[in-house]
């Protein structure tokens, strides 16, 4: 093989190794791309995404006020039962001291 015939064939593997190269690039860039039209979905998933987390985070800071009321509601009742409980003991317990003495002035009586 002469020098001219190295040169040429020389050329013709470095076009090709550019032509496969530029292909590749263009079969990547083509699969990769993100269209106009794509990307205008993309901004708008990512504002309804932004709201639906502010929404959350707006039902969570409700959830936790109003799990508090729940839970002051519920200690004042159970404190209410507490008391009338008691209330209704010693009832129980003044009625059958009543019923000691009627007892105790029949049988005196």
């Amino acid at each position: 093989m002469n020098r001219i015939e190295f040169i040429a064939v020389t050329a013709i593997i470095l076009l090709l190794a550019f032509a496969m190269g530029w292909f590749t690039y263009w079969l990547l860039h083509r699969f990769t791309r993100v269209a106009g039209g794509d990307m205008a979905e993309m901004d708008r998933l990512a504002q309804s995404l932004h709201e639906a987390e502010e929404l959350r985070d707006q039902a969570m800071v409700y959830m936790e006020s109003r799990e508090g009321e729940l839970m002051n509601h519920i200690a004042q009742t159970e404190a209410e039962l507490r008391a009338a409980m008691e209330g209704l003991r010693d009832a129980r317990q003044e009625a059958e001291e009543m019923r000691a003495y009627i007892e105790r002035m029949q049988a005196n009586g």
